[in-house]
């Protein structure tokens, strides 16, 4: 459940305990604000529930394309580009960013599918790249801010651009490293070639192989 909905229906939480606050997470070690506010996509309705499908939809298509088998890498783009726009909403002063992170999903996905048609409520036709400023333009239509939409752009672009242009140009080289210890806790470790199994795990292999089929 959405902290919208235990705000409104159970009255357990409220925004003002959820949103980024640079004084309260230094100085009062109120350090969950830095998870929560991208967890809050406002009250209920057609913004919130467009978030979380796109959320879903475009993560989902990430880890199964471009980050399949990497799932450590794919946890690293969501730490960097999580750290940066944390430190874009405090210079901004922005309470919640989770609309800014979907933003970043959406634009990481379509730049690295670029020749896809996207039909956008049946109405509107283009290519993928061009749909993060679509969006954005729905977000001044329905007079929301665009600083929101425009720094996902941006931290999409950001991440985008290091991971992908910079390490192919001339003199370029990779920047974004994923850590060791992602890759520990989320990638499946290569098989040690110089391993030698113990007894009695050979033992337990040869007990669970099937029989071999009888003429």
């Amino acid at each position: 459940m959405s902290p919208h909905c235990y705000c409104s229906q159970m009255q357990l939480i409220t925004p003002f305990q959820l949103y980024i606050n640079p004084d309260l997470i230094f100085r009062k070690l109120q350090v969950w604000r830095l998870v929560t506010n991208f967890l809050f996509f406002g009250h209920m309705g057609f913004s919130f529930f467009f978030n979380l499908i796109f959320v879903y939809r475009y993560s989902k298509m990430l880890e199964e394309t471009s980050f399949r088998g990497r799932t450590a890498d794919f946890v690293f783009m969501f730490l960097f580009g999580g750290l940066l726009l944390t430190l874009f909403g405090m210079f901004t002063g922005l309470s919640f960013l989770g609309e800014a992170f979907t933003l970043m999903l959406v634009y990481v996905w379509c730049r690295r599918n670029p020749f896809i048609q996207i039909n956008l409520f049946g109405l509107l036709t283009f290519r993928a790249p061009f749909l993060p400023w679509v969006l954005m333009g729905l977000s001044l239509i329905m007079g929301a801010s665009s600083l929101v939409d425009f720094l996902g752009i941006i931290t999409g672009h950001i991440y985008f651009f290091l991971e992908d242009v910079f390490p192919y140009q001339p003199g370029g080289k990779k920047l974004l490293v994923t850590p060791a210890i992602l890759k520990q806790i989320f990638d499946d470790s290569e098989a040690d070639p110089n391993y030698n199994p113990l007894p009695e795990d050979i033992a337990n292999n040869r007990h669970n192989d099937p029989p071999a089929d009888q003429d």
